[in-house]
């Protein structure tokens, strides 16, 4: 029956697991949380995800890449934490902003509602109030699940994070035994002498005990497995058992750590644990195609200049992962060669000169986007396989106006008001917008791609639907006059340029949208897999099939 003060029916049998991290942030609670459902995943259950991110922020969309990493964008709109692109990528599922809690959005909303007089003179308080609305998030989240991953942010002992804890305490108190699984992360270092460490992980877990949680599995954080007397110590002094204790050593490649703690037992141990193991489809009837994907031979490797302006492979993270989930489909090791686009320009030539493809990806501010506009003539000029993404593309669209057409003096409305030659501006009615946020274009919006075009064949369809996060656009002004001199706007959505190519040049190709957030690791994206199929010179983009160097890099004999 639904309980009186949340109205949530028990009855429906939703599991939730939820994760918790100790000593230290950044230990990958979330590959832990986001592995073990792609595990449950492949018995057959369906999986969904929850990130909780303690911030005062309402979303990511404001963070600096340095602080927080890049800003992933949902198929609604929901600018998010990089979290729930790992959740994606892992699960195979599409989320929405719902899966995303912050503590902005729940005190916003917690504040609207007493304004609307909806407590009716109550004094409003974290607890009930703040701690009800983070448990409606969680359930309404898990709607049309079979289990859901909560991870919580940050770590054990944070003074933001209290309410969440305390929200759990709760609804762990109203849910049946069987339907709540804790699981807590935490590090487990090595001391000089080479010995693994157990106190951290014991002071983490008395912290989460003293606010009435007690965690059910233990992952060890670790260079290494864990030994079986640092499992029982751990046991011991956690209160847990000694085969609720599991390794998460480092790994190579983070798609491997399904594989890891399928081999520690974590995933048998969850079923268990929450009596679904009798409903998990057979071992020999689950879905193998992650591990056949992530463990696929490698026959070469290639170098893919990547020009942007953070230092910081976080901010680039689903670049990054697309670039990895190409090479996966063509059976290569993809190296991502770091070119700082405001950087000198010997230093900056020597790098893309090193590497077999270019691309530019997405960003705000002026700064380093002269040393992108260079990075892309030098792709055009010296015929190198080129993607650029959102700014990327843009700025293709910048060199193009200035070193092929020759208005030297051309820019983004962005970067140059008062340029004479604007190709990149606000559309007219974002023009008439006060406020700035309302003209941002943002989530899955579809493109129409034009026939007998690269496009049509790197996606081989008519039309895509991509995400998108940008407010400027490729001004309609000076279409006709940009589609010279080998330049073709292939993909459109009413007045937008969405996809441009050049039928002059091996592969060159720009997005206005985003295609790295809707890559997959069993479904790269069209854009990234088309970009290595010009650097393997598996086929040429125009039309004609061509074998080239492809089959001596498949052979391993050199690398592109």
């Amino acid at each position: 029956m639904p309980t009186e003060q949340t109205g949530y029916d028990p009855s429906l049998g939703r599991k939730f697991i939820f994760v918790t991290g100790g000593v230290m942030s950044g230990l990958g609670k979330g590959i832990t949380a986001a592995s073990t459902g792609r595990l449950l995943a492949n018995a057959g259950f369906d999986v969904t995800a929850v990130k909780i991110d303690p911030y005062l922020n309402v979303d990511a969309g404001t963070m600096n890449p340095y602080q927080h990493g890049e800003v992933y964008v949902l198929k609604d709109g929901g600018e998010v934490d990089l979290d729930l692109g790992n959740y994606e990528r892992f699960l195979g599922v599409d989320m929405t902003s719902d899966h995303n809690v912050t503590t902005g959005k729940t005190y916003q909303h917690v504040i609207e509602k007493e304004r609307a007089g909806d407590y009716l003179g109550k004094t409003v308080q974290v607890i009930p109030h703040v701690t009800d609305d983070i448990k409606r998030r969680i359930r309404e989240a898990a709607e049309g699940s079979d289990v859901c991953l909560v991870e919580i942010g940050g770590t054990v002992g944070d003074i933001e994070g209290m309410p969440y804890l305390e929200a759990l305490r709760q609804f762990a108190h109203e849910e049946d035994d069987e339907d709540i699984l804790f699981t807590h992360v935490t590090l487990v270092p090595y001391s000089k002498n080479g010995e693994q460490k157990t106190k951290p992980t014991q002071h983490s877990v008395k912290e989460l005990r003293s606010i009435g949680l007690q965690p059910d599995v233990l992952v060890g954080r670790c260079d290494d497995e864990l030994d079986d007397s640092t499992k029982e110590k751990i046991a011991l002094f956690c209160d847990v058992p000694t085969e609720a204790v599991f390794s998460n050593p480092d790994v190579d490649d983070v798609y491997h750590v399904p594989l890891t703690v399928e081999e520690e037992g974590l995933d048998q141990h969850v079923m268990e644990r929450l009596e679904l193991a009798e409903e998990a489809l057979p071992e020999d009837e689950r879905e193998n195609t992650w591990r056949d994907l992530v463990t696929r031979e490698r026959t070469g490797e290639i170098d893919i200049a990547l020009v942007g302006k953070y230092d910081l492979e976080d901010a680039y993270m689903s670049v990054h992962e697309a670039l990895k989930h190409a090479g996966l489909e063509h059976g290569v090791d993809v190296n991502v060669v770091w070119v700082a686009a405001d950087e000198a320009d010997g230093a900056h030539r020597d790098r893309l000169e090193s590497a077999d493809g270019v691309v530019v990806p997405g960003g705000f501010g002026s700064r380093g986007t002269e040393g992108k506009v260079e990075a892309v003539r030098y792709a055009r000029e010296h015929d190198v396989p080129f993607l650029g993404l959102c700014l990327g593309f843009q700025m293709a669209v910048v060199e193009h106006a200035r070193n092929v057409l020759g208005w030297e003096d051309a820019d983004s409305a962005e970067f140059e008001p008062e340029t004479p030659y604007p190709v990149i501006d606000l559309l007219p009615d974002q023009h008439d917008e006060e406020d700035m946020g309302g003209t941002m274009r943002l989530g899955a919006h579809e493109t129409e791609i034009d026939s007998d075009t690269l496009a049509e064949r790197i996606y081989d369809a008519d039309s895509c639907t991509e995400r998108h996060r940008h407010r400027y656009e490729v001004n309609p002004n000076y279409i006709d006059e940009l589609e010279t001199d080998g330049l073709v706007f292939s993909g459109h959505a009413g007045p937008r340029m969405e996809i441009l190519e050049r039928d002059d040049h091996p592969y060159f190709v720009g997005t206005q949208f985003h295609p790295e957030f809707r890559s997959r690791p069993d479904r790269a994206s069209p854009p990234f897999v088309g970009l290595l199929d010009a650097v393997l010179d598996e086929t040429d983009p125009h039309g004609d099939e061509s074998t080239g160097d492809r089959d001596a890099v498949a052979d391993g004999e050199v690398t592109a």
